[in-house]
């Protein structure tokens, strides 16, 4: 799977991303696991179309000393439909640009 991490936290930077992410992330169903919601206007147009399958997302998952950010587009509906795929360069960018921010706010410097 393609993901970005940021690795070799210590474990006062890796509370503080998991308090980030509490703030402004949908949580997941398990403990550590986040939904970074992708906004419409950079949908691709079948994940348009599949209304039925939104919302989209990126899944975030909080590790010992690791945060994992995936750049596979799920939807919150089924496990597999055309609509689901790796991120686009403009919904890459979108994460990356969440990361850059909370890195930044959070003064992690891993």
């Amino acid at each position: 799977m393609r993901q970005f991490i940021v690795d070799d936290l210590s474990p006062m930077e890796r509370d503080n991303i998991d308090s980030y992410l509490k703030r402004n992330l949908k949580t997941g169903p398990m403990i550590g696991l986040y939904w970074i919601v992708l906004p419409p206007e950079i949908l691709t147009s079948i994940q348009k179309e599949h209304k039925s399958c939104s919302p989209f997302y990126f899944g975030v998952e909080v590790e010992k000393d690791a945060v994992r950010f995936e750049l596979l587009v799920r939807s919150n509906a089924h496990l597999h439909c055309d609509c689901i795929a790796h991120a686009t360069p403009d919904q890459r960018q979108y994460v990356l640009d969440f990361i850059d921010t909370m890195l930044e706010e959070e003064h992690i410097r891993s």
